[in-house]
């Protein structure tokens, strides 16, 4: 039998994990399946926006009670956010929160800093703002950002851990709309640093979503509303889980150059051709 040689892993600052998807935990009809989501999904990796009001359900559940943190690495972060010092301050909470949980992710935290309320678009300045304040502290700061290339190298030479372009607006469910830029920001950011983990995230819809992305060369998706506002959670958290596989066996092994014309899949030499 073939044997594939294996993948590395992925591994972001001091966190390493099999699966290259992070999936996230809101927007779910009920925590009990965002639970099964999750564990369809193959993550290992879960984020959380550990805002007060958004850990509670209107049960008054608290989302923390139905995540297993001996299976899955937490990741905090700084949704709804729209100022440096806001961000910093709901990161030094979330590492309180997990702190006391003794989870992994109490010393890292996802990074968003968004410009306005319509678009949820980053806010780049207040962004490289909380980044440099954060990797301060201690922080391993993986940064929600555009998918500008110029952004993207800057908040690398801040000390991220991880610089996360956008492949369309959080929730828009539009897949990646400029693949070309987020070429550009791997070109950048991987440029004498192969082994530095670029990840998509916000605005995947769907399986092909997550394949596309991860074929650019990403390191890994990160995704939430794609599964959660699925009409099957379940079955999409199970495409996504090889949707990220799929594309990252195909990055691995190399497409063929696009054509203008077509090239004979079978050899022409040696045919017999009339009269001869």
């Amino acid at each position: 039998m073939v044997e594939i040689a294996k993948d590395g892993p992925l591994t972001i600052g001091s966190h390493t994990f099999r699966s290259r998807l992070i999936v996230g935990t809101g927007k779910y009809p009920t925590y009990e399946v965002m639970q099964q989501a999750l564990e369809l999904s193959g993550t290992e990796c879960v984020t959380v926006a550990v805002r007060r009001e958004r850990l509670l359900d209107s049960a008054g559940r608290n989302i923390l009670d139905f995540i297993d943190s001996r299976r899955y690495t937490i990741l905090p972060n700084t949704a709804g956010c729209f100022s440096a010092e806001d961000a910093v301050r709901v990161a030094r909470l979330g590492r309180e929160i997990l702190s006391q949980l003794d989870n992994p992710g109490a010393d890292w935290v996802k990074l968003e800093v968004l410009g306005d309320k319509k678009t949820l678009l980053p806010d780049p300045v207040a962004t490289l703002q909380a980044t440099e304040i954060l990797v301060k502290e201690g922080f391993q700061v993986l940064v929600y950002t555009t998918d500008d290339p110029v952004t993207a190298r800057r908040l690398k030479q801040a000390g991220a851990a991880s610089v996360m372009p956008a492949g369309s607006p959080i929730g828009s469910g539009q897949g990646v709309l400029n693949p070309n830029n987020i070429r550009i920001c791997l070109e950048y950011l991987k440029e004498n640093d192969p082994g530095y983990p670029v990840i998509v995230d916000a605005g995947v819809g769907t399986a092909g979503d997550v394949t596309f992305a991860m074929e650019l060369g990403v390191d890994g998706v990160l995704l939430n509303t794609g599964i959660a506002h699925a009409k099957d959670p379940l079955r999409m958290a199970v495409a996504m889980k090889y949707a990220a596989e799929a594309g990252r066996l195909a990055y691995l092994a190399g497409r063929i150059p696009k054509r203008l014309y077509a090239t004979a899949s079978s050899p022409t030499e040696g045919l017999i051709t009339a009269g001869a």
